[in-house]
């Protein structure tokens, strides 16, 4: 056998599986399917290529030569991939998903859905409280990859006043009013209603949104993070919350996860909080895209061709 093909993922579908162990097959790799690391136990010792799974996977895999990613962010695996090793991640199969909750959460925020659905919990008629809409709001997108893009280009349709990205390089991207490089965020804050974080986990990024910056944003501001959790620092945000600075956050990701029973967070009523689920491979077009980056990957791979969405380890992503 020329290498060893080790899938660790319970997303497949039976006719996905089918399309990899025939590829294998007929370039005489050899496949194996877990649906857990624990299954997958058994095949580490032979696996040079491996699809999903986690950190223990790479610690284990003596002979890998080249580890996916099924998610975007690959923070965790960067510190202990040996440097002969590739790695590549599924960046862009989640924005689409990403996106649609972005625009969920801030319709949520914007027109009071968490306050109404505590009164009708409470069988409370309570018709009182002032809604926003998106159309006019100063919107700011730090990130500008493929989940900010997407939310750049479906949040367009609501009419914001503007849509700011902010990203490393500043480098122009489509249906962003304008974009800026990261050392400029301090000069938009001050203007920015809605603030999006959409940053992987980076040296540069961890902390970023910091209680210096938070109080910069005006009065009312909201702010919505599906990147990393680290990049907030969650007790300024709490802080910020419960003072009235801010009007509202939804958080899908923690510096923490699962996020503690006893967290400070959940006690916050005008924070809403969702288990990292905003990308989750549930929806039908995320686990196909996810599958099909893994699968050119893998022509590539045998044909000897350069190879996609490979992750730059000195960046972290």
């Amino acid at each position: 056998m020329k290498e060893s093909v080790l899938v660790v993922l319970d997303s497949l579908t039976d006719n996905q599986i089918e399309i990899l162990r025939k590829l294998c097959v007929d370039n005489d790799y050899r496949f194996n399917l877990a649906v857990s690391t624990k299954e997958a136990d058994q095949y580490l010792n032979e696996a040079t290529i491996i699809y999903g799974g986690g950190t223990y996977l790479i610690k284990n895999a003596p002979k890998l030569k080249w580890f996916h990613s099924a998610s975007a962010g690959v923070n965790n695996y960067v510190p202990i991939i040996k440097e002969e090793t590739l790695l590549t991640n599924s960046a862009g199969a989640f924005g689409l998903s990403i996106a649609e909750h972005i625009i969920m959460v801030t319709l949520m925020m914007l027109r009071r859905m968490p306050e109404y659905q505590r009164y009708t919990a409470n069988r409370q008629w309570h018709k009182g409280l002032s809604q926003e809409s998106i159309y006019g709001q100063r919107i700011t997108v730090v990130g500008t990859g493929d989940i900010g893009s997407k939310f750049a280009e479906r949040v367009s349709s609501f009419h914001p006043a503007c849509i700011n990205g902010v990203s490393r390089t500043g480098r122009e991207k489509p249906f962003f009013t304008a974009t800026y490089p990261i050392d400029k965020l301090d000069e938009l804050l001050p203007d920015t209603d809605l603030l999006v974080s959409c940053v992987p986990e980076t040296p540069e990024t961890i902390n970023y949104l910091n209680r210096e910056r938070i109080a910069l944003l005006p009065q009312g501001a909201r702010i919505v993070n599906v990147g990393r959790g680290s990049a907030i620092d969650e007790e300024a945000l709490i802080e910020a919350l419960n003072n009235g600075k801010l009007a509202g956050a939804a958080l899908d990701v923690f510096r923490k996860e699962p996020l503690p029973e006893g967290s400070p967070l959940y006690d916050v009523a005008n924070l809403i909080i969702t288990p990292h689920v905003s990308g989750n491979l549930t929806i039908d077009y995320t686990k196909e895209t996810n599958f099909n980056m893994f699968l050119t990957n893998l022509k590539h791979y045998i044909n000897g061709e350069q190879m996609e969405h490979v992750v730059n380890k000195k960046l972290g992503y």
